[in-house]
């Protein structure tokens, strides 16, 4: 929460009536706020779990060249997502199968202790493209937008 705020990202809780059935959080590209569920911060673990998922599409946000834009970026390269998480993503996104690459990284970062805050910091040390390779579409993008050179 502190490495969110230090990069600009503000974090609030919201009635579960402005949330899709189901949905327990958002991290908004355009307003780079995170809304979490209310109904589903009593359980701590949940909340975590949260925290660490929506914070990565932070972190994604941030791979895409900055936060100040409306875009996210794949983090790591897919076949490095375990299994596991690639089929959590499979399932849960069938019907918006664009948003599958993107959401297995967050499922992953959101049970995987740490990997969300190391990528928060890199975002806020500036370090984000040194810290953590971009996958070859992401610097064809990093490149063609001046946010690294060739």
């Amino acid at each position: 929460l502190m490495t969110m705020n230090q990069i600009g990202i503000k974090v609030f809780l919201a009635d579960q009536r402005y949330f899709p059935i189901g949905h327990r959080g958002v991290y908004h590209t355009v307003s780079n706020n995170v809304y979490l569920n209310k109904d589903y911060m009593h359980e701590p673990h949940v909340l975590m779990q949260l925290m660490r998922h929506e914070g990565w599409h932070a972190a994604q946000d941030c791979m895409a060249g900055t936060i100040e834009n409306n875009f996210i970026a794949i983090i790591r390269n897919q076949e490095d997502v375990p299994k596991m998480y690639q089929a959590i993503a499979k399932s849960a996104y069938m019907d918006q199968p664009h948003a599958i690459p993107w959401e297995k990284e967050a499922y992953w970062a959101g049970h995987t202790e740490g990997m969300t805050a190391a990528a928060l910091e890199s975002c806020a040390r500036g370090t984000m493209w040194t810290d953590y390779e971009p996958t070859p579409m992401t610097r064809e993008w990093l490149e063609e937008n001046g946010f690294i050179t060739k």
